[in-house]
């Protein structure tokens, strides 16, 4: 009787564990079938905004010298800035660019007046090593943003991701985080390439707007 009463528990309790990890397994598959929500800005794909060839959709500011070999937009001499013939409002801009050490230039996102673009009417993620006030050196926002830590980018590739997603600005270079604040005073405005002193160099320019 009592081998039998032993016999009964063991089966029961080896039913039951059986029930839970039916039932693990259930809860397992029922959460792999729901969608994984992300808090991150929805990009469309990504559009290239130079095509490797010719200026079709800038228009020049200024009197810098751009000129397109290989794939690459570059100058040396003069200043202006080549500006987006339309305009973004939330998007991630990709490029890619190269300097010499003393180099002046910087990414213009947001402009409201495309005629006349300046630090205070866009916000400028700068790229110049060597600025007299380090402040806003290479990587920060002039005016509103410090870089988080000091890059050197002289005589190099150098990959710059920027994304605006309203009053989220932020950028990546190579890869790393460099700057990242909320502002709401521009909304929207073309995109423009600045070449103030030095050599400067872009390529492989692609935007996505996002959702």
């Amino acid at each position: 009787m009592k081998n039998n009463i032993a016999a009964n528990s063991a089966t029961g309790r080896k039913t039951i564990k059986t029930a839970f990890v039916l039932l693990f397994l259930l809860v397992i598959a029922s959460c792999s079938q729901q969608p994984i929500r992300s808090n991150s800005p929805q990009s469309s794909s990504f559009e290239s905004l130079f095509n490797g060839h010719n200026l079709v959709g800038w228009n020049i500011i200024g009197d810098a010298n751009w000129q397109i070999r290989d794939g690459v937009i570059q100058a040396d001499q003069g200043s202006g800035m080549l500006v987006t013939q339309n305009s973004y409002q939330d998007f991630r801009l990709k490029l890619e660019f190269w300097v010499d050490e003393t180099a002046n230039s910087g990414i213009f996102i947001r402009a409201s007046n495309p005629s006349n673009i300046t630090a205070t009417n866009a916000y400028e993620v700068n790229i110049y090593d060597t600025r007299a006030d380090q402040t806003y050196r290479t990587g920060g926002i002039v005016n509103l943003a410090a870089p988080l830590y000091k890059a050197t980018t002289g005589h190099q590739w150098n990959n710059y991701e920027i994304i605006a997603n309203g009053t989220h600005l932020s950028a990546n270079l190579n890869g790393r985080k460099i700057v990242e604040v909320e502002d709401g005073a521009l909304k929207s405005g073309p995109i423009g390439l600045q070449f103030g002193k030095g050599i400067v160099k872009f390529r492989n320019i692609e935007i996505s707007q996002l959702n």
